[in-house]
């Protein structure tokens, strides 16, 4: 079986250290969203100006995920790794410090950008460890970092309310700190890392439309996921009214469904192929995002919120499945380029919500627009898959079963 071979390959201490690494940052990357409720109130904020402040960290994280990626290739993914972590340090201190008022918030939000770029160090650490038929399953258990949003829902308006939401970011400063320890001692560098490249030569997969249709479905699955992970809290708040802690606790099970199906849908995709999987989950997002757009009762809405969670963690695995296929030697790259555009759809998606509520007072037309961008993607990818299955694709799902067979 597919799993009993994945325990005989790998590294499994930098799987966990690049999972642990992940998960606090990615907690980290959304705690202006989850603190939201408290920082709006306290500056009277509009809803578009809520939407702002949410996306802004999306927006950093996901534009440092280029140069990092690339970094990862050149000098190593644990090397970038630990740098980052250092560099989180600055806007923890600021959140805590320095935060009197909405400019300052913002420049705190663009400052975690570095805690979102973590992705594009955990992927290509744990990637470069497994062979092409497991990197579904090993790049979807780091990609489950994305937990962090769970904690950060879950934990952060608790804490808020016991110690003000600025103390929030100083305890942020311990998990912060732990995971640079660990990760130091315990992650290790592929001896198969290749020989790095110039960054010219790192760029060129931009000449390549499949990077581009990679971005597109990616600003889709992890876009719509970061983006609702960290816009949750305000929507239940403001929509049905729910307090600053419930709102939380809300958010937090619904983003926990996409953070444990990240690595199920890396494993689905190994066994019946990824791009399969992807066209089912994106109609599946498009048509329970319809229905969220309605804005049903609260305990409908929060059932398909967790349905589309679920599909987009799915999605998320189930991609990073493919692109390791597709760019094997530029993974670092290809990893900071896509998940720099999912990213962007992460800062895309509240920013739309906030304003479509502010023009149309109502959340549900920036879901209604979010979900025909999902569905046009199922078109898309019917005209797609063929000429992969032909080229690229095709051959490494043969590899796959080959050696499941040898098995």
């Amino acid at each position: 079986m597919l799993f009993k071979g994945f325990t005989k390959v790998g590294h499994p201490t930098t799987l966990i250290s690049a999972f642990l690494y992940f998960a606090i940052h990615c907690m980290i990357w959304t705690l202006v969203g989850a603190l939201g409720v408290f920082i709006a109130n306290e500056f009277g904020l509009t809803a578009g100006q809520k939407g702002l402040m949410v996306a802004t960290p999306i927006l950093t994280g996901s534009l440092l995920r280029i140069p990092v990626g690339i970094l990862a290739d050149q000098f190593g993914a644990k090397k970038t790794g630990a740098v980052l972590q250092i560099l989180v340090l600055l806007p923890l201190f600021g959140g805590w410090l320095a935060t009197d008022r909405f400019a300052s918030v913002i420049a705190v939000g663009l400052l975690l950008g570095f805690a979102g770029a973590s992705f594009t160090v955990a992927i290509p650490l744990v990637s470069r460890w497994y062979p092409p038929e497991h990197h579904g399953l090993a790049n979807g258990i780091a990609g489950a970092g994305n937990v962090g949003a769970v904690l950060a829902a879950l934990i952060a308006p608790r804490l808020a309310e016991i110690v003000g939401w600025r103390q929030v970011f100083a305890w942020a400063l311990l998990p912060a700190l732990l995971t640079l320890v660990m990760s130091h001692w315990f992650a290790k560098e592929s001896p198969n890392r290749p020989a790095p490249t110039r960054w010219s030569e790192s760029l060129k997969i931009l000449q390549e439309s499949d990077c581009w249709w990679f971005n597109l479905f990616y600003a889709i699955t992890f876009g719509g996921f970061v983006g609702l992970a960290s816009f949750l809290v305000i929507f239940f708040h403001d929509q049905y009214g729910l307090s600053r802690v419930m709102a939380g606790n809300m958010a937090a099970l619904c983003v926990l469904a996409g953070s444990l199906f990240r690595p199920v849908g890396g494993y689905l995709a190994d066994r019946v192929g990824g791009a399969q999987l992807l066209s089912i989950l994106f109609g599946t997002i498009g048509v329970l995002t319809v229905g969220v757009a309605l804005l049903p009762p609260l305990s409908v809405v929060i059932a398909l919120l967790f349905l589309v969670m679920t599909a987009m963690g799915l999605g998320n695995g189930a991609l990073f499945q493919i692109i390791p296929q597709r760019f094997r030697g530029e993974i670092g790259a290809a990893t900071g380029i896509v998940g720099a555009t999912g990213g962007m759809g992460g800062f895309f998606l509240p920013t739309l919500l906030g304003l479509m509520k502010d023009l149309t007072d109502s959340y549900g037309t920036g879901l209604l627009l979010f979900a025909f961008g999902s569905l046009a993607a199922v078109v898309a990818l019917q005209f797609l898959r063929p000429g992969w299955q032909a080229s690229w694709l095709q051959p490494a799902l043969q590899a796959e079963q080959v050696s499941d067979s040898s098995r």
